[in-house]
């Protein structure tokens, strides 16, 4: 598919599906779920989130691995 524009859903799902990480592929999944604005998570509840997180330090607010449950 090479460079272009992520225009619609599909385009987006077949890039991020093409995307590698030691020769592992993710599984993706489209979730049409619309979500309320202004809800938050406790502090608590925030931080073992938080916890999963592993950040790059070059890019650390675009560049984050969630580490699994």
């Amino acid at each position: 598919m090479g460079r272009g524009k992520l225009v619609d859903v599909e385009v987006m799902l077949y890039w991020a599906s093409s995307m590698t990480r030691k020769g592992l592929y993710p599984i993706l999944s489209l979730s049409k779920t619309v979500y309320e604005k202004g809800i938050s998570l406790t502090k608590k509840a925030m931080k073992q989130v938080e916890s999963r997180l592993q950040r790059n330090p070059l890019l650390p607010k675009w560049h984050i691995l969630i580490q699994p449950l």
